[in-house]
């Protein structure tokens, strides 16, 4: 059979034998009955536990969308101008609306793509700026002691709309709902004492109720606020299936809902092989994103297994911290120990590798030069199915495959 891959903004191919494979991950399938802008427009009409937006602000006041960063697949040239119809509805003026790409500790955007993102005739007629984590207000500490400093520009609006889509992630259940203000628009120290709940029991990835980050993430994002979201889910095409708006918390419980349906798979069993790529861009963009495919992956191979991972990588590593604990790292082990004793935000990135790479073998494909991957325990090849034959090669002969075209958006659980 032949396999085509995701690859940055393209695709590779490969070329398996039928009987190799245990089975194919692909997400649920969502019946799409209406265009994207539809099925939008109608959950902004339609808002859960919420009156409508044009309902919540008045003429005068402030309006801050937090919207996401380059590194989502977030489609908000599509639904900035629902949101911006509702606000004209109320009578805001273009002036005090803006638009804010949260970016966490994520590299800031060149002008061309805040453009691209926010699409042509919103930049051209509202305020589209950065977040900034130097430039951050302290609002308060969560019960689990995580100090919540915010982008002043956010605190400072009256009313907060968060955009995003909702997608599995490992250790916070899902994104969406309050993950745009926290982390989305927070400073290093509330990220880093966020985050560093990951090594709690309960954070884990599709889990919402008793995980920690995700309890702490809503907590936080309380103490500043959030007045209505709007949130898609999307296809593995990137195709908007889904959309809930209304209330922070119990809109993202319905979006999850559908998630939940699209995005655990259940799998007969481990599979000696995997070969997953996150699904392209911007997903494959840099080390630090293709990682949470990585960790899906693991979830489906058996120990002592191959992950061949497809992913372009061509912005290198993706984060400072990060680069620093790879360079800095004796061995996979001395990373793992080290985040249990310091816990620093990039270094969790490098300690979630580690900890694939001391249960399997991962085989790179990538844009990365060869000693940036060997850095990271990972094993470079020039093409996926020179990776795969090299896996097929080094497992027993009658191993089996386990595909995951798009395992940034796939759970797999052995059911």
């Amino acid at each position: 059979m032949d396999v085509q891959l995701g690859f940055g903004r393209g695709k590779v191919q490969l070329t398996l034998d039928d009987e190799r494979v245990l089975c194919t991950l692909h997400t649920g399938v969502v019946a799409a009955t209406e265009n994207a802008q539809a099925i939008i427009r109608r959950a902004m009409a339609q808002p859960i536990a919420s009156p409508r937006l044009r309902e919540l602000v008045k003429p005068g006041q402030k309006v801050v969308v937090l919207a996401s960063d380059i590194t989502r697949p977030c489609p908000t040239h599509l639904m900035l101008p629902e949101v911006m119809a509702e606000l004209d509805e109320a009578g805001v003026d273009r002036e005090n609306a803006t638009v804010v790409f949260g970016l966490g500790i994520h590299r800031g955007h060149t002008p061309e793509e805040r453009r691209r993102l926010a699409g042509e005739q919103m930049y051209d007629s509202v305020r589209c700026i950065d977040s900034d984590p130097d430039d951050v207000v302290r609002v308060g500490t969560t019960r689990r002691g995580t100090p919540v400093d915010v982008f002043r520009t956010v605190v400072e609006a009256d009313i907060r709309v968060a955009l995003a889509n909702i997608d599995p992630h490992y250790f916070a259940g899902y994104s969406g709902g309050s993950k745009s203000l926290v982390p989305g628009v927070c400073g290093r120290a509330t990220i880093e004492a966020n985050h560093s709940l990951m090594l709690e029991p309960g954070a884990a990835p599709g889990r919402l109720n008793g995980n920690p980050v995700r309890g702490d993430i809503e907590e936080a994002a309380a103490l500043v606020g959030i007045d209505f979201i709007l949130n898609v889910i999307l296809d593995e095409s990137k195709t908007v299936v889904g959309a809930v708006a209304g209330h922070v918390t119990h809109a993202h419980r319905q979006g999850c809902g559908l998630a939940d349906r699209m995005f655990k798979v259940t799998i007969p069993g481990r599979a000696a092989i995997v070969v997953a790529s996150p699904g392209g861009h911007p997903k494959d963009l840099n080390v630090y994103q293709a990682q949470k495919a990585l960790d899906n992956a693991a979830q489906a191979v058996r120990p002592g297994g191959v992950i061949v991972l497809v992913a372009s990588c061509v912005e290198g590593y993706g984060e400072r911290v990060f680069e620093e604990w790879i360079a800095a790292a004796a061995s996979p082990a001395s990373v793992v120990e080290r985040i249990r004793r310091q816990f620093q935000l990039g270094g969790h990135k490098a300690a979630a590798i580690a900890r694939v790479a001391m249960e399997s073998r991962i085989f790179l494909v990538s844009d990365l030069p060869e000693t940036m991957v060997r850095r990271l325990w990972m094993e470079p090849f020039p093409s996926a199915q020179a990776a795969l034959d090299a896996a097929l090669h080094d497992q027993d002969p009658g191993a089996q495959v386990i595909l995951m075209p798009y395992a940034g958006s796939t759970l797999p659980a052995v059911g």
